[in-house]
């Protein structure tokens, strides 16, 4: 009896000391999510270029310009002379619009009213941040968004979707 009693506590203590922890059978790199969102994205973002560059081929009344920031731009009324344009820090006074890429108005200027925003230092759209710096004031641009310049996968919560394009029509009313 003493010798099963040595021989049960002889197997339980070596028995117990090779604790393995389990792996998970087919183990996948933490970085296969990642690499998958980022091919999920790029084939949503040609979907939504798609869209936009239609939308721009079938508007025969407006020259659209493709900044480097991914947005497009078309001047409503452009002013020729050679003025200040806004730079990072300076204060603009606007008015801006917001609707679909179908005219559809999301949120109207009047809604909207008068923004004064200083350049690069406040929160607002981001393709808009880039695409006032363009203007001069008295010009009146439209801006085509694609979401990821506007406001990207949450939208805005209340009437702009989720991945949804949008387009702008600023008017630079002042510089200061």
């Amino acid at each position: 009896m003493k010798n099963s009693f040595l021989f049960f506590l002889i197997v339980f203590c070596f028995s117990c000391s090779k604790v393995e922890p389990r792996r998970p059978i087919n183990p996948k790199p933490p970085t296969t999510l990642y690499f998958e969102a980022i091919k999920q994205n790029k084939v949503l973002n040609k979907l939504e270029n798609d869209k936009i560059l239609k939308l721009i081929n079938n508007d025969s009344a407006h020259a659209y310009v493709q900044s480097s920031n991914g947005f497009w731009y078309t001047y409503i009324h452009k002013i020729e002379e050679e003025l200040q344009t806004p730079v990072k820090g300076d204060e603009v006074i606007l008015v801006y619009n917001i609707t679909d890429l179908n005219d559809a108005i999301i949120y109207s200027k009047e809604e909207l009213g008068v923004k004064n925003y200083v350049v690069d230092k406040e929160d607002f759209i981001s393709g808009l941040q880039k695409g006032i710096k363009l203007m001069k004031t008295g010009e009146t641009i439209t801006f085509v968004i694609p979401s990821y310049s506007a406001y990207g996968i949450g939208g805005d919560e209340f009437k702009i979707g989720i991945n949804q394009s949008i387009k702008s029509t600023v008017t630079l009313i002042n510089i200061k």
